[in-house]
């Protein structure tokens, strides 16, 4: 048994368990995920458990026990569902799930995952992927995958469950209006492999059947386009308030001065002007669905 800088005691052996680990420069998260961990130890202490008895008892490692204990690791909610029937917490330790159900993804995501759920009118426009809402689990996968450097299996499925958590913007009543233009190459890229391409294609038609979305393909034979800056999206909120992000313009920050949002806006109804309407884009992902 050896101790560790912050003063827990941690076992020598013992096999690390898949988990997301603490992004040291998300200070909000990383404090709710150590206080976290305290209760965690509170608890075990109090059942007069050894963190290796502990360990036994839940299927992990009693390296992942330290690890959770002292902060450095995000508890999945079914480990607090685990622990919370062996330490006979009486529904305390699994009622903090949700105090770890935000901060399990990354902060950026997390702050863009709020502007999408106060938002109520989304335009996107998508020249390398299919955007991220409109995404299919395992084409998500994919394209996280195929990251160079490469994310760790475990951060990849810590980004496509954040990706996906995201979604439920379609299921939001009241619903908001959605706009999507996307480049032609994004529906004929095979990423992910031919079936999961496929499943990608078949999603954006579910989609596109929605009421409150639209969703329009950019033709590659287009002679003017004036999305050739890269992806930009504009946010906009009920209380007239907006925000908008152009790759390449403004540091490729998000911004919400109006002199800025104008010319992200203007690029934005351009492009749908440009692009195939609703029902021609239809007919056109059909016919590249057809052509597999």
């Amino acid at each position: 048994m050896s101790v560790v800088g912050d003063g827990t005691e941690r076992g020598d052996a013992g096999v690390d368990e898949p988990g997301w680990e603490v992004d040291p420069d998300d200070e909000p998260g990383a404090a709710v995920v150590a206080a976290v961990g305290r209760q965690i130890k509170a608890w075990r202490e109090a059942a007069g458990m050894r963190a290796a008895e502990f360990g036994t008892a839940m299927g992990y490692s009693e390296d992942l026990i330290y690890k959770v204990e002292g902060g450095r690791r995000i508890p999945r909610p079914e480990f607090m569902d685990g622990a919370d029937g062996v330490l006979g917490a009486g529904g305390k330790l699994a009622a903090m799930k949700a105090d770890i159900a935000e901060v399990r993804y990354p902060k950026k995501i997390r702050e863009l995952a709020k502007l999408e759920a106060a938002a109520v009118e989304l335009s996107a426009y998508g020249s390398h992927n299919i955007h991220g809402l409109l995404q299919t689990e395992e084409y998500a996968r994919a394209l996280f995958g195929m990251r160079r450097p490469a994310f760790s299996q475990d951060e990849v499925e810590r980004l496509v469950a954040a990706r996906v958590a995201r979604q439920s913007i379609f299921s939001r009543s009241p619903a908001p209006e959605l706009s999507f233009v996307q480049e032609e190459v994004t529906l004929r890229r095979h990423l992910g492999g031919r079936m999961v391409w496929r499943r990608q294609l078949e999603r954006l038609l579910e989609v596109s059947e929605l009421r409150h979305v639209e969703i329009q393909v950019m033709p590659t034979s287009r002679d003017e386009h004036a999305g050739m800056g890269g992806e930009m999206q504009v946010l906009k909120f009920k209380d007239g308030s907006a925000v908008g992000r152009s790759e390449g313009d403004f540091g490729s920050r998000p911004v919400s001065d109006p002199k800025y949002l104008r010319i992200i806006e203007l690029r934005c109804g351009i492009i749908r002007a440009q692009a195939l309407n609703p029902g021609e884009s239809r007919a056109f992902i059909e016919q590249v669905l057809g052509e597999t």
